[in-house]
């Protein structure tokens, strides 16, 4: 699956065109990182086209994205584009577009959210809409179940997805769609290559800060199976267990586009935008399986390897300030991996209420635990 951009760049190449420029001060902006995808996004949205300049402009970029100097074509604004010779309009790159998938938000359980709840799904599908820019196009987001206190709230172009007040369902066979992936996370199975050749990828429009909304996304599925459409529920997860993957709706759409637009291996993708918070939920689930009970002139200790910070760190978005916090809310100590190694030497093994401690009868030994 190509990027907007990468489709854009081969049509200008197959037109004879090397470099593209710009004559509006806002499209791409300063801070895009893809230039031919932002240019892109802007002539399909109808804001302006690709023209032959009379003076050719100075700020410009091959078809790699690459700063050049000197372009014949560029962007110009729908508001002077009558002024110049069109090249490439929107009708032009949408008469290219492959029949790529949807990714729908499906708003099924809009009325069981809180207002505040609202709030976050609207602000999490405006986000959706700047993500699928960054790889697509806005059409290819559909939002369903899309009702008037949604519209209010939303704070963003409807018109520039697909926003659709019927059920997913009838979406689905509106479009001719008959195999859909549901991103559940309470799935049996993981999302897989296999899956990948869906004709849409559901993700439920659920934020649940009450953790009363538990097996809500299952539901749409069954939904959707009285429908008579093929669902295959999958989860995306991180070495096997959820716990860690980015929950926000947008967060997830933007896994899924690195897997499918990129062509990245699903834990790359989800370490590319976990954030830390969502590090620290797994890292405080991972570290207890790591532990090692001691006892210390009575006192215990439960310790970890602080070797695990590197091992840690190779996938999961830690800083060391992030383990030091973790550390602390599990009331763990922290050693390197030999003076563990020599703690178990001169300790004795004993079993204490059911658990293996390491009995040490050293003043010593505890100072090293209380220094580290």
């Amino acid at each position: 699956m190509k990027k907007l951009g990468k489709i854009f760049a081969e049509l200008l190449a197959e037109r004879g065109i090397q470099k593209i420029g710009s004559l509006s001060k806002r499209v791409p902006g300063r801070a895009s990182s893809d230039k031919l995808q932002e240019i892109a996004t802007a002539v399909l949205e109808g804001y302006g086209a690709i023209c032959r300049l009379k003076k050719p402009a100075y700020i410009a970029w091959d078809l790699e994205g690459n700063p050049v100097h000197w372009a014949e074509y560029a962007f110009v604004h729908s508001s002077i584009a009558g002024k110049f010779e069109p090249v490439l309009t929107s009708e032009d790159l949408k008469s290219v577009l492959p029949d790529y998938p949807y990714f729908i938000i499906d708003l099924m359980h809009w009325g069981l959210h809180s207002r505040k709840e609202k709030v976050k799904v609207a602000l999490q599908s405006a986000q959706s809409y700047g993500v699928i820019r960054d790889y697509l196009w806005g059409e290819r987001l559909a939002l369903t179940w899309v009702n008037g206190e949604f519209k209010a709230l939303a704070n963003f172009p409807l018109d520039k997805i697909t926003a659709y007040e019927g059920s997913t369902a009838e979406f689905l066979k509106e479009k001719g769609i008959e195999d859909v992936v549901l991103l559940d996370p309470r799935a049996e199975k993981e999302l897989g290559q296999d899956d990948l050749n869906a004709g849409a990828f559901v993700i439920g429009g659920i934020v649940d800060t009450s953790g009363k909304k538990k097996g809500t996304t299952a539901r749409i599925g069954e939904a959707l199976e009285n429908a008579g459409i093929r669902v295959r529920r999958r989860k995306i997860a991180l070495r096997g267990d959820i716990v860690g993957v980015p929950d926000r709706i947008n967060m997830i759409l933007d896994i899924m586009l690195r897997i499918l637009v990129e062509g990245k291996p699903a834990e790359k993708a989800i370490l590319e935008v976990q954030a830390p918070l969502q590090a620290r939920w797994r890292l405080r689930k991972e570290l207890p399986r790591r532990k090692t009970r001691f006892m210390v002139n009575g006192k215990r200790f439960l310790v970890v390897e602080r070797e695990l910070f590197d091992e840690y760190s190779e996938w999961l978005n830690i800083r060391w300030e992030d383990f030091v916090k973790v550390l602390k809310e599990l009331d763990f100590v922290a050693l390197e991996r030999r003076r563990i190694h020599h703690l178990k030497k001169i300790s004795v093994p004993r079993i204490i209420n059911g658990r293996a401690y390491y009995v040490i009868l050293l003043k010593k030994a505890a100072m090293m635990c209380y220094n580290c």
